[in-house]
C-alpha cells in the first residue's frame, strides 16, 4: 500500500523551486538540512536568513506519527483543540503496551486483554479524526514508518525521541512532545528553534566486523549525551552514500542519544533501492528526478567547515566494533579496549542476557548478520551462554525472516522470538531471574541503557552495541569476549574462531507480509463516539490546567533538588507504568521516583517542608498542593534527557509544581514545560545551585515585565533568616510566554479556534 502519494508529488514539486528561492535569499549554498527546513516553513513570506541556535522559526511539517503510550496524552489534549479532523497525515502505532515475557504469541494476547480499553479508545479516536491505526502487532513505530511513511526531503514530527530514525531516508524527522503533534494536529505553526548543524564526513567503508551501528557509537563518545543539543548531525561523503538506507536509519535513530534535534543522510542509490523494495518505487523514480534537491549543494561537500557549525571526520575502513556503557549511551569503548574497562572497573564478567532488534537494529541486514554469527554457533558445535532475546522490528520484517530461515537460526540455539513491539528496550520486559536486585550485566542492540532501563534493576549494568557483536557475546556469555581475536572452546573441547557475520541489505526474494496490520479510519468520523469510563483506571479525560494569575510566585516550596543525571525516566517511569500513560492523576504517582535527592542521596525521599517528615516525592507534592502551596524542582546539568514524553511534564504541572530550575535543560523537554505552562528556568550562574537548601522558601519576581531576553530574579528565604538572590534565565519567546499567561499551549489554541 502506497501512503501519502499526493502529499509526496505536492512536496515535490514545489520543492525545487523553493530551494531555489531559500539559495537566493541565503546568497549561498545550502546544506540539506536548509534546504529541508527553509522548504517547509510555515510562511513562505517568512523566508529570511534565520540564525542559527538564536532564531525561533514556525515550520509546517508534513505529517505526525505517535506511538500509543505518547498517543493517549496527545489525543486527550486534540479532543480539547475543538478541531473535527487533523490538518495533516497522521497515524498511532500500537508498541510500547506489549510486554516482552515468554513469547510473541502469548505475549500480545497478554497485552490485547489487559490494554484493550487503551487499544480501543486510540482506534476510536483516530476513526473519529481520520487517523491511520497500526494495531499491535504491527511493529514498532519507527521501523513501520520507514517503511511505509518516510521519504526523502520530507519534514515530519513524532511524539517519540527515535522519530529521528526516519532521517536514514534523508527525513527531516524531529521528536516532540504531544502538545507539539497538537500544534500540527490542528493545523497551526510548529515552532522551532533554527538548529545549528553538525557535519559527520564519513570516509572508506565498513567492513568485517564493524556496522552502521559503531558509527554512531563513535559519535556519541565524541559528542556526550548533550553535545547535540539544539543541532542538526547531517551526514555526508562517500562513506555515507555506501551505507544501505536501514543503516542509516540506525545511525540517526541514536541521534536522540546525543541530544540531537535530528540527523539526516542525503538521498542516494540506497535509499531509492530501498524505497523501491518497501513498495514504493513512484516515490523513488520522483525522488531520483529531483535528487539534486535532495542533497546538500555540492560546495558544501568540497568545503564543509565552511558551512557546518562543528565538523567531525570518521574513517569507516579503520572504524572498530564499539561496545558503550553502562548507565550512559556515551560510555564510548572500541572493542579492543573494552576488556580492559571490564577488568578495571570491576563489571559483572558473565554476560547474562543478549537482545537483539528494536526501532533501532531489526532490519533485514541487521538479522542477516546477526544470524550468520547465530548458525555458527550450531555448526561449530558451540554452547551458547546466555539467554537470547529477539524482537523483531515489524511485522514485515518477521514475516520476511520467519520465511528466510532467520527466525529458525536463533531459535535453534536457543533464541527467544518476542512480539513486534518496543519491550525490554523501554521497560517493558518480564526478565526471569533468580535475584532482581543482583549486580550483573546484559547486552542489547537498542539504543538506551541508563539504569533500571530495560529491566527496572539499578544493578543490572546495560551495554550497547550492534546485534552482530550482542550475538557473538551471547555465545560467549563473556563480556571480556572479543570475536575479532578470540576463540571459544566447544562441547569437544576444541579452540574455535567466529567467521566474519555476513549480511544482505535486502532480502533475495523481496519483503513479503500477510497482515501488515493497518486499519484505515473511517471516512466520516463525524458520528464515531469517544467514550471514556469517569472510573477508568487507565483513561482520564483532561482538565484545561489554570491560567497565570499575573502575579510572582511567592514562597514555593522545594520538592527536589535532583542530583547528577535526571532523565524522562528518572522524572517519569516506563516499564509498568505505561498503563497510566492515558491517565494523568495516577502517573504521577511515579513523578520524580527515580531522581536523587541530593540532601540525602536517596531516591524517592524528600524532606516536607511543612511536616518535616521524609515522605515520597508525589505524596509531598500533593500535599503542598493541597494546602495551596506551590512547589519547585531543582536538577543538574541535561535535565530531562532521553525520550519525548511530556508525562514528565504535565505531571509536575499537575501536581503543583510552578518552576523547573536547572543547570541545563534537553531540547524536547523543555519545550514540553513551556506547552504545558511551566517555567522552565536555568541558573545564571550554575554555581548557585549550590546555594538552594533543603528548607528554603522560593520566589520568582519579575514576572509582570516576562520579555524574551529578560532574567528573572530568584529569591531564597533560608530557615535561619537570611536571603540571597540571584538571576535566572530562560529561553521563552513572546509567543512561549503567551502559552505560559494562558495557562498552556493547549489553552490558547482551544482560544483561538473559539475566536
Amino acid at each position: 500500500m502506497l501512503f501519502d502519494a499526493d502529499l509526496i508529488r505536492k512536496v515535490y514539486a514545489a520543492l525545487p523551486g523553493k530551494v531555489k528561492k531559500a539559495r537566493e535569499v541565503m546568497g549561498r549554498p545550502l546544506t540539506l538540512s536548509e534546504k529541508i527546513l527553509y522548504a517547509h516553513l510555515y510562511d513562505d513570506e517568512s523566508l529570511q536568513p534565520y540564525k542559527r541556535g538564536g532564531d525561533y522559526v514556525n515550520f509546517a511539517p508534513d505529517r505526525v506519527a505517535m506511538q500509543d503510550a505518547t498517543a493517549q496524552m496527545a489525543l486527550l489534549q486534540f479532543m480539547n483543540a475543538g478541531k473535527s479532523r487533523t490538518a495533516v497525515p497522521t497515524t498511532v502505532h500500537c508498541d510500547h503496551l506489549i510486554q516482552a515475557s515468554t513469547g510473541a504469541k502469548a505475549d500480545l494476547d497478554s497485552a490485547l486483554e489487559q490494554s484493550r480499553e487503551v487499544f480501543g479508545f486510540l482506534q476510536s479516536v483516530s476513526n473519529k479524526y481520520g487517523i491511520g491505526f497500526w494495531k499491535p502487532g504491527a511493529g514498532i513505530i519507527h521501523q513501520v514508518v520507514l517503511e511505509n511513511y518516510a521519504f526523502p526531503g520530507g519534514m515530519m514530527i513524532g511524539t517519540d525521541s527515535h522519530t529521528v530514525n526516519a532521517g536514514g531516508l534523508g527525513m527531516i524527522a524531529i521528536g516532540v512532545g504531544g502538545a507539539d503533534a497538537v500544534d500540527v494536529m490542528a493545523g497551526m505553526a510548529w515552532e522551532l528553534k533554527m538548529p545549528k548543524l553538525i557535519g559527520v564526513k564519513l570516509t572508506g567503508r565498513l567492513n568485517g566486523w564493524t556496522s552502521a551501528k559503531d558509527v554512531i557509537l563513535k559519535v556519541a563518545g565524541i559528542l556526550t549525551v548533550k553535545g547535540g543539543t539544539g543541532a542538526i548531525v547531517e551526514y555526508f561523503g562517500e562513506g555515507a552514500d555506501s551505507i544501505s538506507a536501514t543503516g542509516k536509519g540506525t545511525i540517526c535513530n541514536m541521534g536522540a542519544e546525543i541530544g540531537a534535534t535530528t540527523s539526516v543522510f542525503g538521498y542516494d542509490q540506497k535509499m531509492s533501492v530501498y524505497l523501491a523494495q518497501t513498495g514504493r518505487a513512484e516515490i523513488a523514480a520522483a525522488a531520483d528526478a529531483i535528487a539534486a534537491d535532495l542533497r546538500s549543494d555540492e560546495e558544501v561537500y568540497q568545503h564543509p567547515e565552511k558551512y557546518y557549525d562543528q565538523l567531525i571526520e570518521i574513517n569507516l575502513s579503520t572504524l572498530e566494533p564499539y561496545i558503550n556503557g553502562p548507565y550512559t549511551p556515551d560510555a564510548a569503548f572500541p572493542i579492543s579496549e573494552f576488556v580492559k574497562v571490564v577488568k578495571e572497573k570491576n563489571y559483572p564478567v558473565k554476560m547474562e542476557v543478549g537482545l537483539i532488534g528494536s526501532c533501532t537494529n531489526s532490519s533485514y541486514e541487521d538479522l542477516t548478520r546477526a544470524a550468520s554469527v547465530a548458525r555458527q554457533a550450531r555448526e561449530k558445535n558451540l554452547s551458547v551462554k546466555a539467554e537470547f532475546i529477539i524482537t523483531p522490528g515489524s511485522e514485515m520484517i518477521r514475516y520476511t525472516t520467519e520465511r528466510d530461515g532467520l527466525l529458525k537460526a536463533f531459535t535453534d540455539i536457543g533464541g527467544v522470538i518476542m512480539a513486534n513491539a518496543c519491550g525490554p528496550c523501554i521497560g517493558q520486559w518480564k526478565r526471569h531471574t533468580d535475584d532482581p536486585e543482583r549486580k550483573n550485566s546484559i547486552i542489547t542492540s537498542f539504543n538506551r541503557n541508563f539504569a533500571k532501563r530495560n529491566d527496572g534493576n539499578p544493578n543490572t549494568h546495560g551495554f550497547v552495541a550492534s546485534p552482530e557483536i550482542v550475538t557473538a557475546m551471547t555465545i560467549a556469555g563473556d563480556l571480556t569476549f572479543n570475536p575479532l581475536t578470540d576463540k571459544l572452546q566447544n562441547k569437544n573441547g576444541e579452540w574455535v574462531s567466529l567467521d566474519l557475520p555476513e549480511g544482505l541489505e535486502l532480502p533475495p526474494d523481496g519483503f513479503a507480509v500477510e497482515d501488515p496490520g493497518y486499519v484505515a479510519p473511517h471516512t466520516d468520523g463525524s458520528k464515531v463516539e469517544v467514550v471514556v469510563d469517569p472510573q477508568s483506571k487507565r483513561l482520564q479525560l483532561l482538565q484545561p490546567f489554570a491560567e497565570w494569575d499575573g502575579q510572582d510566585l511567592h514562597d514555593l516550596r522545594l520538592l527536589i533538588k535532583a542530583k547528577g543525571k535526571c532523565t524522562t525516566d528518572h522524572i517519569s517511569m516506563a516499564g509498568p507504568w505505561l498503563r497510566f500513560r492515558g491517565h494523568l492523576d495516577n502517573i504521577s504517582d511515579n513523578m520524580l521516583i527515580g531522581a536523587v535527592n541530593y540532601f540525602n542521596d536517596q531516591t524517592n525521599s524528600v524532606k516536607n517542608g511543612i511536616t518535616g517528615s521524609h515522605d515520597a516525592v508525589p505524596a509531598t507534592a500533593r500535599y503542598y498542593k493541597a494546602q495551596g502551596i506551590g512547589s519547585i524542582v531543582v536538577g543538574d546539568e541535561n535535565y530531562g534527557e532521553g525520550s519525548s514524553r511530556e508525562h514528565a511534564a504535565m505531571e509536575p504541572r499537575h501536581l503543583g509544581v510552578k518552576v523547573v530550575l536547572v543547570k541545563s535543560f534537553a531540547r524536547i523537554h523543555e519545550t514540553n514545560l513551556k506547552k504545558q505552562g511551566m517555567l522552565a528556568l536555568t541558573f545564571a550562574d550554575k554555581a548557585d545551585y549550590d546555594k538552594i537548601r533543603e528548607d528554603d522558601l522560593i520566589s520568582v519576581s519579575g514576572l509582570s515585565t516576562f520579555a524574551p531576553g529578560v532574567p528573572l530574579t530568584l529569591t531564597l528565604k533560608h530557615s535561619d533568616g537570611s536571603k540571597e538572590s540571584f538571576k535566572v534565565n530562560h529561553t521563552y519567546n513572546e509567543a512561549q510566554i503567551e502559552w505560559f499567561k494562558a495557562g498552556s499551549a493547549l489553552n490558547l489554541i482551544r482560544k483561538q479556534v473559539k475566536d
